[in-house]
């Protein structure tokens, strides 16, 4: 038996679906209905060669009966169960369960217009790889939305992942999107909650997949929001922030080591006074604490980037070409060098302090310059080994 596409003219086998249209579900009593009877619609209407697969995440309402007693009418309706709870562990399961090409995904709440699924599908036939909806484009009702999700929470994230992660998608917690079967596979996901979404769009980001925005019209949901304002949107900013290490560590590093570097400089060579109290020791030692903690932060950075580029799929050329230049052995010599220089002037104030018994007074903050060369020595030479351990499969 072979089905004629409405729009896109394609002559297609039947014995797998060509869309898979996923619906994770929590208690969706109340909207899962009005969800299946749009989708059967728009199926019917266009003639689409699709399975409907619900994701039932732990109900504890009718939503499982009923979409036992819709799979008994049609054969395309699926039920699965996934343990797991979470936004992500939903999905994750509904696509490992789904046979289409092309996979359709949205909440089953009554949020989205399933009669735009032909759009989401044309796009993708189009060249698209993902398609994702903006619900800020169309005009939306007042009180749809939250307005702290509204004005704050959603723009902000959008906003950091179009920066970080050089997106031109401007809704990426958008709950409707569709993607091609070949490219979810090539970007491996993995979160279980509600940072799934951002995953998806930084995973594609990093594997340069085409992405598209469609504008959907956003509805008052049907029934009652399981959304967690602020948890869920930690853990999205947390996502965000871990597969960002230049904004988590190197950024906070540089500030943390310029503060530290600059004011142990002006402190070793100039007399300073604040509020008639004189700057000596005790600042010294915040200097040079400044200094190791901006340290180490670039180091966590380093660390982080490279394994992005060695197991993430990140294509960070600036990384990839640094292989090129700088390897264990010059860490090694330069955390050597820093040692040699912080022992060489611990010698000099211990043979001072033979000479005069007691030592110069002014010696404690050569003293502190020593100890600050010889632990950022270490953090060098130990920190070479590690970059080359992460580095290994990138080399080979």
């Amino acid at each position: 038996m072979q089905c004629f596409m409405l729009k896109y003219g394609n002559i297609m086998d039947t014995s797998l679906p060509e869309l898979s249209i996923l619906l994770p579900c929590l208690n969706e009593e109340l909207g899962l209905p009005y969800c299946i009877d749009e989708i059967e619609s728009v199926i019917k209407q266009y003639h689409l060669n699709a399975e409907i697969i619900i994701i039932d995440n732990g109900s504890t309402d009718k939503s499982r009966e009923i979409v036992l007693a819709r799979a008994e009418k049609n054969k395309d309706i699926k039920l699965i169960s996934e343990k797991n709870t979470g936004y992500g562990s939903a999905y994750l399961s509904g696509i490992a369960e789904s046979n289409g090409t092309y996979i359709f995904m949205a909440d089953a709440d009554g949020t989205y217009n399933f009669r735009d699924i032909p759009i989401f599908i044309r796009k993708l036939k189009e060249g698209a790889d993902l398609v994702i909806g903006n619900r800020f484009i169309k005009k939306m009702e007042k009180g749809v939305m939250p307005w702290h999700h509204r004005y704050i929470g959603n723009p902000f994230l959008s906003f950091l992942v179009k920066k970080l992660f050089h997106v031109k998608i401007n809704d990426i917690h958008c709950g409707v999107r569709a993607i091609k079967r070949e490219k979810l596979k090539e970007i491996k996901l993995y979160t279980r909650g509600m940072e799934f979404a951002s995953e998806m769009i930084i995973q594609a980001s990093r594997k340069n997949l085409k992405m598209v925005e469609v504008p959907v019209k956003y509805k008052a949901r049907i029934g009652t929001s399981k959304l967690r304002s602020f948890i869920d949107g930690w853990r999205n900013l947390r996502f965000i922030l871990l597969y960002s290490p230049l904004l988590l560590f190197m950024l906070p590093g540089l500030v943390f080591f310029s503060i530290g570097l600059i004011s142990m400089i002006c402190l070793y060579f100039f007399q300073i006074e604040l509020f008639s109290i004189r700057l000596y020791i005790h600042p010294f030692f915040y200097s040079s604490l400044a200094m190791v903690l901006g340290y180490q932060l670039m180091i966590f950075a380093g660390f982080s980037k490279i394994y992005a580029v060695t197991h993430l799929g990140d294509n960070n050329s600036t990384i990839i070409n640094s292989f090129k230049y700088l390897n264990i052995e010059k860490g090694l010599i330069a955390g050597l060098t820093l040692l040699a220089i912080g022992a060489f002037m611990y010698l000099y104030i211990f043979v001072d302090w033979i000479n005069t018994n007691t030592g110069q007074f002014d010696q404690l903050k050569n003293s502190i310059v020593a100890l600050t060369l010889l632990i950022l020595g270490i953090q060098t030479f130990f920190s070479s080994f590690m970059f080359s351990i992460i580095g290994i499969k990138e080399r080979n």
